[in-house]
């Protein structure tokens, strides 16, 4: 937001400089970017009034002029068309830089000598105007500085706002706040509108979508001039960097800046019917905008249109088709107020951004449209001779009522830290027009007004006393940190206690965002009635691709895997722990956690010279699933064949389930090979998907300690041909739970099938660790202990022992 320092004077009584001013903005959370000169560049630029104009003896378009600058007569030799004796006009001395580093020197100029140079208003970074050497009052003392002489003696400040402070975006609520600052109340312009009494209102507006339109506000104009805007409307919009158009153009973006209001004005004779309708855009609509683009709309865009056509991109640019141009006799005048959720969503989709869309976006005053109405329609009788319409169109739908807020005196002191009384505190907030009432003694009823829509809780009014004090001015002690342990998050903990095991595994943790591409959901092979594809959808997505809510956490891990790989780093180790949000209809969604992993490319990529480039197998994922749950105490997992939650996206020959406790807490696997070719991924990837408040509500195996082993263990093998429908770990998991007490450990070694392996059978060779706590085993004891196991693998397994 850009505003001058003599415009901000025309509505508040300030005797400070404009760099304090800035100072005061920016401790009122204001940051200012910029404070600097309007026009830094007119030193040695003075008024002058050209005496005499000779012919060039050498140059037919050039003539030579003889000015006088007050104090003394120079010659200048000069080519504008409107070079003339007795016009008043800048020079340039010798010595002066101008806009761009141009420096003027005495110069020969084909044969004759030029000591200045005189100047047009757009070669001072003045204006856009470029008809000739500028032309200036007759009675403007001759040698005075230009910018002491058009009083262009300015100071521009640029505010940096933030989302919630549209009422900033103009000069009248900056003047607000400078208000609450020095103590002095703005003075708002006086309006006083002349009319055309007894005429009927020649045009109808109709507001069909009111929910994105609450207010507008419409007043017809004849009979006026279009021409250009006097000196002084230039000059100021030149000074906050918006281009001169047409008088009407002008007086709209003048009360927009001064107002925060932005307005549009139609011509009127193009307009079908004389008629407005406020409507959705139809499907397949499209519009020409004002900068000559063909804009194609959806069902979710604000238009504003004639009895035919769409006239207007509401809240964002007009149309082509009703421009104010040259020829414009009569102008419907347009001040309204429109949903900003509604101009954000239209403005981003088209990729528009403009000073109406900026501020329609954070919101505007309703109440401001008619004000501003009024303002321009003053503007618009002085400047361009208008006869203003009796009456107009006042559309208004359900405007909210202004908040009410109970502001306790005694919180707010010990909030800051300062006692204050009931009638300092309402000083402060009357000071930026809020409306104060005392409730009781302790408490002060607040009025909200309109324009601030950032001050919706007690603490918001807090923090406004404290800015408008100034936070300089508030005492600074130590804090008062109670010295008790808080309560630990269970769910916090075990995250923490995940991240860290799985760091020491060589992953690295993802934080992608919650806001996913539906094109995800169908990348991944969902069905049609897969509940994954039930998503909450964004009423105000930021952009399409960040449109739904997600469902699973795979996709997005998918995509830093893909992302990695293409910038050469194929070995990959990813997880992240999240939530995924399920609708619940009319109830809030439900999101539960989960925690999903991807492994991809070389087992061990940090030592290629011991390990070489084995790859990363199901046994890897099978081991990191092994380890994050011994660490985390649960030692009872088991593995399925096949997991219906991931048959979509998983190869159905690795596909496995993973139990803890008998409970499903999840799958592991191998991402099928169509899905990887959907995002993009040319290498084989391995994936984990648990339920992650499961995997906190597991009752965990307490640590249990125990001396060192005194005697020796000894290791016995048994192969057995059992079907392959038997899962290794049921054989280990009845080995170490037969009971037998000198049975220390089992684990699985070989895995045959093949030759002389019957069809449907496969060979498990396994190894099992015997050791006595209480003295060296014999080969007796050993033997009796193996061959009962064997009788109970066989029993239970259906299998037979497998000879050497």
């Amino acid at each position: 937001m850009k505003f001058t320092f003599n415009w901000l004077r025309e509505y508040i009584e300030v005797e400070l400089a404009p760099a304090k001013i800035a100072d005061h903005l920016t401790m009122l959370g204001l940051e200012v970017d910029a404070c600097e000169p309007c026009y830094p560049d007119l030193t040695g630029v003075c008024v002058a009034r050209i005496e005499a104009v000779h012919p060039h003896p050498n140059a037919d378009k050039l003539v030579l002029c003889d000015v006088n600058i007050g104090s003394e007569m120079v010659r200048v030799v000069c080519g504008a068309p409107n070079a003339r004796a007795g016009l008043v006009t800048a020079i340039a001395l010798p010595g002066a830089v101008l806009p761009g580093d141009f420096k003027v020197k005495p110069a020969k100029i084909r044969g004759e000598k030029s000591h200045g140079m005189l100047c047009s208003a757009k070669e001072l970074a003045i204006s856009e105007a470029q008809a000739g050497i500028m032309e200036l009052a007759a009675d403007l003392p001759l040698g005075q500085p230009l910018a002491a002489a058009l009083n262009l003696e300015d100071t521009m400040i640029e505010v940096d706002l933030t989302p919630n402070r549209p009422d900033c975006a103009s000069v009248l609520g900056i003047a607000r706040e400078v208000g609450g600052v020095v103590g002095n109340h703005i003075k708002p312009p006086v309006t006083e509108v002349p009319e055309l009494a007894g005429h009927d209102l020649p045009f109808q507006v109709e507001v069909q979508a009111p929910a994105d339109c609450p207010r507008y506000v419409a007043r017809l104009i004849k009979n006026i001039k279009i021409g250009p805007s006097p000196w002084w409307l230039q000059q100021r919009l030149a000074a906050v960097g918006l281009r001169s158009i047409n008088n009407v153009v002008d007086i709209t973006n003048f009360v927009m800046m001064e107002y925060g209001q932005p307005l549009h004005a139609f011509d009127f004779d193009k307009l079908a019917a004389g008629k407005i309708v406020v409507r959705l855009a139809g499907a397949d609509e499209k519009m020409t905008t004002l900068d000559g683009v063909e804009r194609q709309l959806d069902e979710q865009m604000l238009l504003i249109c004639d009895a035919e056509n769409p006239v207007a991109l509401a809240g964002v640019m007009g149309g082509a088709n009703s421009e104010v141009d040259n020829a414009t006799v009569n102008i419907l005048l347009e001040s309204a107020c429109f949903d900003a959720i509604s101009i954000r969503r239209t403005a981003g989709k088209l990729k528009m951004s403009t000073d109406a869309s900026y501020r329609f976006e954070r919101g505007v005053d309703p109440q401001a449209a008619p004000r501003a109405m009024e303002r321009a329609v003053q503007l618009i009788a002085r400047l361009a001779g208008g006869e203003i319409v009796a009456g107009g169109v006042d559309f208004k739908a359900a405007i909210p009522e202004p908040a009410t807020i109970k502001l306790r005196i005694s919180r707010t002191s010990a909030l800051l830290g300062l006692p204050l009384s009931a009638d300092q505190v309402a000083k402060v907030l009357t000071s930026i027009e809020l409306a104060v009432a005392p409730h009781d003694e302790d408490t002060l009823l607040v009025t909200v007004p309109s324009f601030r829509v950032d001050l919706e809780r007690e603490i918001d009014l807090v923090e406004e006393v404290a800015r408008l004090i100034g936070y300089n001015e508030l005492p600074t002690a130590q804090p008062l940190v109670p010295m008790t342990f808080p309560e630990q998050d269970p769910s916090r903990l075990l995250r923490k206690k995940v991240s860290n095991i799985l760091l020491g595994l060589g992953f690295y943790e993802a934080i992608n965002y919650s806001f996913v591409s539906p094109q995800h959901l169908d990348l991944l092979g969902l069905a049609a009635d897969d509940y994954r594809r039930k998503t909450v959808t964004l009423l105000n997505p930021l952009a399409e691709d960040q449109s739904i809510m997600r469902t699973t956490l795979l996709p997005a891990l998918l995509e830093n895997l893909r992302r990695n790989a293409n910038h050469q780093n194929p070995d990959v180790r990813l997880f992240e722990i999240g939530k995924v949000f399920h609708p619940m209809g009319d109830a809030q969604p439900k999101e539960p956690m989960r925690l999903t992993a991807v492994l991809s490319g070389r087992r061990q990529p940090a030592a290629p010279l011991l390990y070489g480039d084995e790859a990363t197998d199901i046994f890897d994922v099978k081991g990191v699933v092994a380890q994050l749950f011994t660490s985390l105490g649960l030692n009872h997992i088991t593995y399925e064949k096949g997991a219906a939650e991931a048959l979509a996206y998983g190869d159905v020959a690795t596909l496995l389930s993973v139990r803890a406790n008998g409970e499903l807490l999840g799958s592991c696997g191998v991402v099928d090979a169509k899905i990887l070719k959907a995002f993009g991924i040319k290498q084989k990837v391995f994936f984990v998907d648990l339920d992650f408040d499961l995997l906190g509500s597991q009752p965990l195996q307490a640590k249990r300690f125990a001396a060192l082993p005194k005697f020796p263990s000894v290791k016995w093998d048994l192969a057995l041909l059992v079907p392959e429908k038997v899962a290794g770990g049921e054989m280990v998991a009845a080995i170490t739970g037969a009971g037998e007490p000198i049975i220390e450990q089992a684990e699985i070694f070989d895995v045959f099938r093949g030759k002389n392996i019957e069809a449907g059978m496969k060979s498990v060779a396994i190894a099992i660790t015997y050791r006595s706590a209480e003295h060296t085993l014999d080969d007796e004891s050993v033997a009796k202990v193996h061959q009962k196991i064997i009788d109970m693998m066989i029993s239970r397994f259906d299998g037979q022992l497998r000879e050497a």
